[in-house]
């Protein structure tokens, strides 16, 4: 069974990281590792983490040195981690037991490099509320215009397309990692069914949602590269998108 490296970055995260460890114990595919990297945080975070590392030797974790932003602390587990397979799952988010175990299958069945499923959004008591729906298949092009992924489903493979590090900015940094997989992909599928809950918060670092749309335009500017008026064009479609999906 092919081992599953899952990234996590965390920063004062008492409060829901114990149940995002514990769904993923529960999962029904059992290679995994969990990496988890610690952003110096002050609330007991750590002191739990290591409870946990004791108890699993399949937890690994780490802390950096300086309040460092989730994309430097992903990436420090993406260094070290092991597993042909790439996966992330934030300290305050959920998955369902059959996550891992239905999405490699996926993967393997279908031969892609990369994939995606869709999602439930939860409030911070765990009230579940909208499902956020992928498309069955994207393209960079689609990417461009809007981010469907949601970083708690993504997952690709080493074999194909080698390590992949996230850009390292404050915000996006996530959807900056899939435009630039998808430059080397160009296209893959994703799984309709909903595997994962979305924990939104409203103190959390993605919760303000005019900061991260500025930082939307950057990422296409400067990771994806792309020309400042066709820039503009995606950036309104994003905005439009976003609007959408929020509001479901």
């Amino acid at each position: 069974m092919t081992t599953v490296s899952i990234i996590t970055p965390t920063y004062n995260s008492l409060e829901y990281i114990n149940e995002t460890i514990e769904s993923i114990i529960n999962q029904t595919y059992e290679n995994w590792e969990l990496l988890i990297t610690d952003d110096c945080s002050a609330d007991g975070t750590w002191e739990l983490l290591k409870e946990y590392a004791e108890k699993d030797s399949r937890i690994k974790i780490f802390q950096l040195e300086f309040n460092s932003g989730p994309g430097v602390a992903r990436n420090n587990s993406i260094q070290n981690a092991s597993g042909r397979f790439i996966s992330f799952c934030d300290s305050d988010d959920v998955w369902k037991p059959n996550k891992l175990e239905d999405q490699i299958k996926f993967l393997s069945d279908n031969d892609l490099p990369f994939t995606y499923s869709s999602y439930q959004k939860m409030d911070e008591n765990g009230n579940l509320g909208g499902i956020i729906n992928v498309p069955e298949k994207l393209s960079f092009n689609d990417l461009l215009k809007t981010c469907p992924i949601g970083c708690l489903t993504a997952i690709y493979d080493t074999e194909k397309i080698g390590k992949v590090y996230m850009p390292i900015i404050r915000k996006r940094q996530d959807y900056g990692l899939w435009l630039k997989i998808f430059k080397e992909i160009r296209e893959t599928r994703g799984m309709q069914e909903v595997l994962a809950y979305y924990r939104v918060r409203t103190n959390s670092v993605s919760s303000n949602k005019l900061r991260a749309a500025k930082y939307h335009f950057k990422v296409l500017r400067t990771v994806a590269k792309v020309p400042f008026i066709k820039a503009c064009y995606y950036f309104v479609l994003y905005a439009f998108s976003g609007l959408f999906k929020y509001l479901k």
